[in-house]
């Protein structure tokens, strides 16, 4: 326990998203090592993104990621499994786009190319919340500062990102780190089965759903996912 301890750990927030989707967790999570929150925001590939939070984290880390998080977390595990001591994947998948999902992100690649940052955050609220939350006026707020805190450009590049992100399943059962893969009960952009799914190939993986919870389960249920994540620390 004393090394785990001393353990760095790396968030990677997910799309339009920023370090304060974490927030609730990290007071926690410092308690074990420094806390480092990815920037994602400058490439238009996963494993380009991958890439530029290697070069910047410690030799070895844990590694957390929420949504497109969970899809760079993937890359990184692709490119570099030697140096995460642990993975958690949170409200995500490892499946490619499908086509119905790749024409939605170029819509929204054209608005927000044309001014309209603010009318995607309309559209996509009630999809990134649990359905009991979507009148829940303070959570949209902090949702909508995140994206227009990172901007259109950076809303294009992680879109193109997550389009021709590849379908990590080949991948998984080689992961032999501790993993805990967590999804929200209500969670609509990457639902339950996704999270299944991955758990039952990752050897030894941790399994787990949030009651009354969306995409965002780190905000939505912030005292919950702490708990867990604290538990796969000491893992």
């Amino acid at each position: 326990m004393s090394d785990m301890k001393s353990l760095p750990i790396v968030l990677i927030p997910g799309l339009a998203c920023t370090a304060r989707l974490y927030t609730g967790q990290m007071p926690a999570l410092g308690t074990f090592g420094p806390i480092t929150v990815a920037d994602h925001r400058r490439a238009d590939h996963v494993d380009t993104i991958a890439r530029q939070i290697l070069d910047n984290a410690p030799r070895r880390f844990a590694l957390a990621g929420l949504s497109m998080g969970g899809y760079i977390a993937l890359a990184i595990m692709r490119i570099a499994p030697e140096r995460v001591a642990k993975l958690a994947l949170l409200d995500t998948g490892s499946r490619s786009d499908t086509p119905e999902q790749t024409e939605r992100r170029k819509a929204q690649i054209a608005m927000a190319q044309n001014g309209q940052l603010e009318a995607i955050n309309d559209i996509l609220w009630p999809l990134l919340v649990h359905a009991e939350r979507k009148d829940d006026a303070a959570l949209k707020a902090v949702v909508t500062e995140m994206s227009l805190m990172s901007g259109a450009e950076a809303f294009v590049r992680q879109q193109q990102a997550i389009m021709t992100r590849p379908d990590s399943r080949p991948f998984l059962p080689a992961i032999t780190c501790p993993t805990l893969v967590l999804v929200g009960d209500g969670d609509q952009l990457t639902p339950p089965h996704l999270a299944e799914e991955m758990a039952s190939l990752i050897p030894g993986s941790r399994h787990v759903v949030v009651r009354n919870c969306g995409h965002l389960s780190t905000l939505e249920q912030p005292e919950f996912v702490t708990k867990t994540l604290m538990e796969w620390m000491k893992i």
